[in-house]
């Protein structure tokens, strides 16, 4: 009891000595705080991505065909109850159009996506705001950002040039949610004649087959027997789709992290100069200190405790601020680092979940280093002689 007593006690004067010498401190608390703010930032952005991406990539196919010549992919006519006659555990294989249309009215590209009538998975409907899927010739499902770009307003209906200048006309009948933002923002969805038909390809021809199994567990397996019965094709599985997207996020979290921490470092700098620099004042204080008894111990613990109180501080008030930055602003400072450049950009709302191993890796990189560097200050504080001083 008599330990506890005598570290809150000097834990109470850490404070006192805190707010007597506010002006020094605050601005170290404010850098911190900043710092620890843009590191949580890119972690929980990051995070939220992953997660956003990892809940709508369930609606892709698990398993994704094309052909390719010289390294690009190219359509391409095919039976696929021939190619694929045989292989065991598949459920269903859909075939599919699908390419960039640029709109030189705004400079946007769309992404159109063509596919059979019967062959839409239901899946799809559980990502739309309103409407249904297209069933008929000239229907498209769109998102918001599609429709203000082309400024629809409260119109059904629009044009499209095809390759020959000549129009082909849409009809609406659907729209995408915001939760799927991050994957459907940019995506015309249509059957895959009017596909064919806009980008003026030959109504048999296809650029990939989308591949369902029966069951998730063998889609490695099944994806190995169709490299093996379809020699040069590209065989891409739903996995790969989820892990390309982590690396994309991962890549480009960790660029603006490492560049974060060259300003950690130069931080961690700026706290050495100022717990070392310590004024007449704050010397005659700890000689007073240890002529009325206390030991350099002592002195050192007060020293640990103003550190911790100011580095705990900012730790949550950094983290805190990163969380309602990405929440309640959806991130809007790093958006340009993390999703690129474009004309259409993903309006959707993140929520970040707590992951211990994120939050542990906020705490390690910015409160560790801090704390690290305040040491030698605090043992120099600590060996200030009396006699010299006073």
């Amino acid at each position: 009891m008599r330990v506890i007593s005598k570290s809150l006690n000097i834990l109470d004067y850490a404070l006192s000595l805190l707010v007597r010498q506010k002006l020094k401190n605050l601005g170290v608390f404010i850098v911190f705080t900043a710092v620890i703010f843009l590191l949580a930032s890119f972690q929980l952005f990051s995070t939220a991505l992953k997660e956003s991406a990892a809940r709508i990539l369930t609606t892709v196919p698990h398993i994704t065909v094309q052909k390719m010549s010289a390294g690009r992919q190219i359509p391409y006519n095919v039976d696929y109850d021939e190619l694929l006659r045989g292989i065991f555990g598949i459920a269903t294989v859909k075939e599919r159009v699908w390419g960039y249309y640029f709109d030189e009215k705004n400079g946007a590209n769309y992404t159109v996506v063509g596919l059979d009538q019967h062959h839409i998975s239901p899946r799809l409907a559980e990502v739309l705001s309103w409407g249904g899927l297209p069933q008929r010739r000239g229907d498209v499902v769109i998102a918001e950002p599609v429709q203000e770009s082309m400024q629809l307003g409260s119109r059904e209906r629009f044009s499209l040039f095809r390759p020959d200048l000549t129009m082909k006309s849409f009809k609406v009948v659907g729209r995408f949610s915001r939760g799927s933002s991050l994957v459907t923002d940019d995506i015309l969805l249509m059957t895959r004649q009017d596909a064919a038909d806009l980008f003026a390809m030959d109504q048999s021809f296809i650029t990939d087959l989308l591949v369902d199994v029966a069951n998730p567990t063998e889609i490695d397996t099944i994806a190995a027997k169709i490299s093996a019965r379809l020699p040069g094709a590209r065989v891409i599985t739903q996995n790969q789709i989820h892990k390309t997207y982590n690396v994309v996020f991962s890549w480009r979290s960790g660029f603006g992290s490492i560049c974060l921490l060259t300003s950690l470092f130069a931080f961690i700098i700026l706290s050495w100069d100022k717990a070392s620099g310590m004024s007449p004042e704050e010397r005659r204080e700890m000689a007073i200190l240890k002529v009325t008894g206390w030991q350099t111990s002592d002195i050192m613990w007060l020293r640990f405790c103003e550190s911790s109180v100011i580095a705990f501080t900012a730790f949550v008030g950094g983290y805190s601020l990163a969380w309602l930055h990405i929440v309640f602003f959806d991130g809007v400072l790093l958006r340009p680092v993390l999703l690129g450049w474009s004309v259409i950009r993903p309006s959707f709302q993140l929520a970040p979940p707590f992951v211990l191993h994120d939050f542990l890796l906020i705490a390690a990189f910015s409160i560790i280093p801090y704390m690290v560097a305040t040491i030698v200050p605090a043992w120099k504080s600590a060996m200030v002689r009396p006699d010299s001083v006073m």
